[in-house]
């Protein structure tokens, strides 16, 4: 990037952002065996997206609930991911280069990975009745509950309330098992580990939002990245502006060596 222009630059991250989702859909229907939808730009960016994915023209409270959490997602701070991309994009890299590394540490179950893991653990649970010993089991196990908790936030995660909000307005079963699932993963960890703050981040509902928009559960982590793409590229083109690498020190914290080995001429002078 240090040999382009800001315009070329800036030009770069429109496309990427741009061709993203038609990418993905088409990846995924070529994937099951299936054509590719042509695009039909006309709908806009969330409800094309969701229209070559399914083939199906969505409905407008799914285009509003997607359009929800793609925003939500754009961008969250110096997280995994964007750190990553800021720090390939430190060397010169291309977009591309900076894109790529930061879909890597997306893919991570304790970062993008999670609303699939989210939803299975639903799919899992399958009933109210059966929500009590699946949770009490996890954490007396010492098994993580994916969708809950943040490295940031120690209360409510803005965003997973939000979300949260337009699930309830769909209704349903799968609904009402994540809200009271919810509800009972807060009140036993507060029995069973007191002083633990644990709350539902934006994975948990968004497992659920996706879901209902029709998107199958291993395109929950890709369609995060069509929206965090926005914000990773808006990173890299602001780290481009200084052509300096970022490059981090380290301290050794391990045993401390051994004692040298006298060299030979020094223990011949010793004998």
């Amino acid at each position: 990037m240090y040999d382009q222009t800001p315009e070329e630059r800036l030009d770069a991250a429109i496309r990427v952002g741009a061709v993203a989702p038609g990418l993905l859909a088409a990846a995924h229907r070529l994937s099951r065996g299936e054509p590719p939808v042509e695009p039909r730009p006309e709908l806009g960016f969330t409800a094309n997206y969701l229209y070559q994915l399914t083939g199906t023209e969505p409905s407008p409270d799914q285009i509003s609930a997607l359009s929800a959490y793609l925003v939500a997602a754009i961008d969250h701070g110096f997280n995994a991911s964007t750190f990553t991309a800021r720090v390939i994009a430190s060397t010169g890299a291309d977009l591309a280069a900076c894109v790529t590394g930061a879909l890597g540490a997306l893919s991570g179950p304790l970062h993008g990975g999670a609303p699939g893991r989210a939803l299975a653990a639903l799919d899992e649970i399958g009933s109210i009745d059966r929500i009590d010993p699946w949770v009490r089991d996890k954490i007396n196990s010492g098994g993580r509950i994916m969708g809950f908790g943040h490295p940031v936030y120690r209360t409510e995660d803005p965003r997973s309330a939000m979300l949260k909000e337009i699930a309830l307005s769909f209704g349903g079963p799968r609904v009402e098992l994540a809200v009271e699932m919810e509800r009972q993963v807060l009140a036993l960890l507060t029995e069973l580990k007191p002083g633990r703050e644990l709350h539902t981040n934006i994975e948990f509902f968004a497992a659920v939002l996706m879901e209902h928009c029709g998107i199958p559960a291993d395109l929950f982590t890709p369609t995060f990245a069509v929206a965090r793409l926005i914000g990773w590229t808006a990173h890299v083109l602001e780290q481009a502006e200084d052509s300096k690498i970022i490059r981090p020190s380290s301290r050794y914290v391990g045993p401390t060596p051994p004692e040298p080995i006298p060299a030979l001429s020094e223990r011949s002078q010793a004998g």
